[in-house]
């Protein structure tokens, strides 16, 4: 039970089982009902034909032509005729199948005041509906039942029906019985019961194994998906890909989607081996520069670099902050939910710069940065993160300015838009989405000192699209870069 297959098998075989044992259940039930009432309405018909000739004082027809008993009772018990044959009977009034003497001449064998009783309630209460009319069978429904009788030594059942009748030159009441067999409903019942008993097994053998071999052949697809999974897991080759076939149901969707899920693991996988890569050779530059300066250093005390070595140590600390930071973003880390004032942290950030570049001896940012920024627009995540984004654009907006940059805050719509322009050359149109990659540094940016290391745009993209928002690069009034951080507004406090 292991297998779909055999489950499948298994699970339509049951259902077919059950569906055709009710329906084959009901169709005995029905034609048995049928034939009973075809038996009822025979036996009817011969009732009340014997009936008649009762009530009109004419001599029954009690051949046994077609070995049908019929039997004859008075009101008092007392059997007045019974058909030619007849040996044995039950079901109907009496099981008597001699007729008794005196009984039929208009009067009582036991009792004969009972009989002129009975003569004078039908002369007193000529219409009552309790007894027919003398010489008139009654027009009720007749009695039906079930029981069995013995004709000329063969004993069998029938259906008997029960007619009464009153004898018009007497007045005397009898039940006329007659009784149609049920050897046709019992022999056609069994006819059909054993050919369903026969016929329904074989049916579900055909059920399963057709069920079988249909999804033996759906599942196909399946088992060579699972085979080359199998085979790409035990290489890790992910460039390889399963099959998919022709059709177009479940099982080709998943093919579809088991291959770009293989694709965008092979990207990732591509990325991650670029990142060690680039990583490794962006370390080994400052770390091989800051040994070098150590070892002249400790040569030759007074050739130490002190300020290229602080350089050196600062940019390895930057790199490695950098690289944290990615690697975090990588894990799934989510920013918190924090109100963030995004035209306050402008305005911190440019003044911290600021007064940093006044304690180092200068006389402020090397590009002074225009603020333009609306109160009240706020949204929602991590604060760190967020500074870090706008820290990114104003380095490297620093870098390619020629006489000013402008950091802006506005509204658009349900965004808060940040946007940091400056007046440099700008960013070829080609190039507007590589810059984003990490390590990626165009070509008027490759030094060591000013170009950085290429994660700044990177990480602020990852940073931007895990806040829910975007990060795109277009074309500045000035004619230089424009970029813009779009972030879904805070909703209103309640």
């Amino acid at each position: 039970m292991r297998s779909v297959r055999a489950r499948a098998a298994l699970g339509a075989t049951v259902v077919v089982a059950v569906a055709l044992i009710a329906a084959g259940l009901s169709v005995l039930l029905l034609l048995r009902n049928h034939l009973t009432d075809a038996a009822d309405l025979q036996a009817e018909v011969t009732a009340r034909e014997t009936a008649s000739r009762f009530a009109l004082d004419r001599a029954p027809d009690l051949s046994d032509g077609d070995e049908r008993p019929l039997q004859i009772v008075a009101e008092n018990g007392c059997v007045i005729a019974v058909s030619e044959g007849l040996e044995k009977i039950s079901g109907t009034g009496s099981d008597k199948v001699v007729p008794e003497p005196g009984c039929g001449e208009g009067e009582d064998p036991g009792d004969g005041d009972q009989d002129d009783e009975r003569d004078g309630e039908r002369d007193g209460d000529e219409g009552s509906d309790e007894e027919p009319e003398p010489g008139r069978v009654s027009a009720d429904r007749p009695g039906l039942g079930s029981g069995s009788a013995t004709v000329h030594g063969d004993t069998a059942s029938y259906r008997f029906a029960a007619v009464e009748a009153t004898r018009d030159d007497d007045g005397l009441t009898a039940t006329v019985y007659a009784g149609a067999p049920l050897a046709t409903e019992r022999s056609t019942v069994a006819t059909v019961r054993d050919a369903m008993l026969i016929g329904l097994p074989l049916l579900l053998i055909v059920v399963a194994s057709v069920t079988w071999l249909v999804t033996r052949r759906a599942l196909k697809p399946v088992e060579g998906i699972r085979g080359e999974m199998a085979a790409i897991t035990a290489s890790a080759d992910l460039s390889r890909r399963v099959p998919e076939p022709d059709s177009r149901d479940e099982v080709a969707r998943l093919a579809r989607t088991t291959n770009e899920t293989l694709a965008a693991l092979e990207a990732s996988e591509e990325r991650q081996r670029r990142f060690v890569a680039d990583a490794s050779h962006e370390l080994r530059s400052p770390i091989a520069s800051l040994r070098t300066q150590l070892e002249v250093g400790a040569a030759h005390p007074e050739l130490l670099d002190v300020a290229g070595a602080v350089e050196d140590t600062v940019r390895l600390q930057q790199l490695a902050a950098d690289l944290l930071l990615l690697a975090r973003l990588d894990a799934g880390e989510r920013p918190g939910l924090a109100r963030v004032d995004l035209g306050a942290l402008v305005r911190e950030e440019v003044s911290q710069r600021t007064a940093a570049e006044a304690l180092g001896g200068g006389s402020g940012d090397r590009i002074p940065v225009t603020v333009e920024v609306a109160a009240g627009l706020e949204v929602d995540g991590s604060r760190s993160q967020l500074a870090r984004v706008l820290g990114n654009l104003l380095d490297n907006a620093r870098r390619h300015a020629r006489a000013g940059i402008v950091a802006s805050v506005r509204a658009e719509g349900r965004e808060v838009v940040l946007a940091v322009a400056d007046d440099g050359e700008g960013v070829p149109e080609a190039e507007r989405e590589r810059i984003f990659e990490r390590f990626v540094r165009l070509d008027d940016a490759r030094t060591r000192d000013e170009g950085g290391a290429g994660l700044g745009l990177a990480i602020a993209r990852d940073v931007a699209e895990r806040h829910g928002g975007s990060l795109t690069v277009g074309r500045a009034p000035a004619g230089g870069a424009l970029f813009e951080l779009r972030l879904p507004a805070a909703p209103a406090a309640s």
